[in-house]
């Protein structure tokens, strides 16, 4: 089997969406991906026994690009204590009350664990780019109307952006960015399958019509966040989402390949006096 190393999928240069790859089937995907979970748990029960470093892992994709089905996948062999999931929709009343990136920092993993964020703080590039009325009820004191939402906001939300990554890179924080690239052909036969299963019906929203019409302006959208924001502390992974089983594995390849490269993540040592009572405590315990 092709050992598909992670730099084949990290974007070190500009990147074209239109000329990029949506679909890669991988030979015996799934049971590929049943092996390097029970990996990637492992590795986890020893970071957080290490509790040096946390690990935070961002998904982006368009509607249907399989998010919430990779976090059940990958994750399935963590302990529960090991992992958090968030998943960021609209901004409540509290959070908008602060700045765009608030809930974001609130919500970082702690040292010992990961953090999966389901959408992330991206989408204050990508969904408020192609609707900026959205960004009005920020009510960020410089921007009175759509007028002040220029080519220079935009650039300074991603140099915020760039600097909050770094800040929590430089603090122990390994961050992975996976764009799940899906074909458009593919979203309509995903949304077609929520239409005709009934037991799928309740993830269906007239929405996601009106969203896919803008499929053009959101891939320009993408590309240019991309683009900007794949920084070799905080690196975007490309991943080829039209075949979800392919998709997942290559998730947790790609983490698991670069965490193992920290010789320094270790199981800490007994202390000496402990270390050094052990057969007696065992012989405690045996002898109650």
């Amino acid at each position: 089997m092709k050992k598909f190393p992670p730099d084949d999928f990290k974007i070190t240069s500009k990147i074209s969406l239109k000329n990029s790859q949506a679909k890669l089937v991988i030979d015996n995907a799934e049971d590929e991906l049943e092996k390097i979970r029970k990996k990637l748990g492992k590795l986890q029960d020893t970071m957080y026994a290490h509790g040096k470093y946390a690990v935070l892992v961002c998904l982006q994709g368009m509607d249907t690009s399989g998010k919430d089905s990779l976090i059940r996948e990958v994750f399935k062999e963590f302990n529960t204590r090991g992992v958090v999931v968030n998943s960021f929709k609209v901004p409540t009343e509290l959070e908008l009350k602060h700045d765009y990136l608030w809930r974001h920092y609130i919500a970082l993993p702690v040292r010992g664990k990961f953090g999966v964020f389901n959408r992330t703080h991206y989408e204050n590039v990508l969904v408020t780019r192609v609707h900026p009325d959205y960004v009005l009820g920020e009510n960020i004191p410089t921007i009175n109307s759509l007028d002040d939402i220029d080519d220079a906001f935009w650039d300074t939300r991603f140099e915020e952006i760039n600097n909050f990554e770094k800040h929590i890179a430089e603090n122990g924080t390994i961050i992975f960015k996976f764009f799940l690239n899906l074909s458009k052909k593919e979203q309509k036969h995903r949304l077609l399958r929520r239409l005709n299963k009934q037991e799928k019906n309740w993830k269906f929203s007239p929405g996601d019509l009106k969203e896919r019409k803008l499929w053009d302006v959101y891939q320009d959208c993408y590309e240019d966040a991309i683009n900007k924001t794949s920084k070799p502390h905080a690196p975007w992974y490309h991943i080829p989402a039209d075949d979800k089983d392919s998709a997942r594995y290559l998730v947790a390849k790609i983490m698991y390949d670069t965490l193992k490269e920290y010789t320094d993540i270790k199981e800490p040592a007994l202390d000496d006096d402990i270390k050094g009572n052990l057969e007696m405590y065992k012989q405690q315990l045996e002898s109650e």
